[in-house]
């Protein structure tokens, strides 16, 4: 049990270097990107960039992750926490973009992977439920 214990804490202590090195370069980039907190069941992802000028969405929350490649929970996950981002803030959530930032292995900052859904990418509207 020690084991499991001590190599998830390892784990998240990497995710969180994971997490300021990218908030850290994009600032250096130039973008305005800030750390959201945690806030359990109402999260609302791990960065916010402000987008100056604004060109079609003035925000992106982003979710960053360090962890086994599963696309479909990472989107589900993101798609709720930019949904609470905009509840608590009033906005409508079509004003915020989202995007998951995956860390890929032995690759520097700039070659993570971003993924997002053809309908968030294309802003086409939601599809009618069957």
């Amino acid at each position: 049990m020690n084991d499991v214990a001590a190599r998830n804490r390892r784990n998240k202590r990497a995710g969180a270097r994971w997490e300021a090195e990218l908030r850290d370069k994009l600032r250096q980039a130039g973008f305005d990107i800030e750390r959201l907190r945690l806030t359990g069941v109402e999260d609302e992802g791990d960065h916010v960039i402000r987008r100056r000028p604004v060109r079609h969405r003035p925000f992106l929350i982003t979710e960053t992750k360090n962890a086994k490649f599963e696309p479909g929970a990472f989107i589900k996950e993101a798609l709720r926490e930019r949904d609470n981002y905009a509840a608590h803030r009033g906005l409508d959530p079509r004003e915020v973009d989202v995007a998951v930032i995956v860390r890929r292995r032995g690759a520097s900052w700039r070659q993570a992977y971003v993924l997002t859904t053809v309908e968030e990418f294309f802003d086409l509207p939601p599809e009618a439920a069957p």
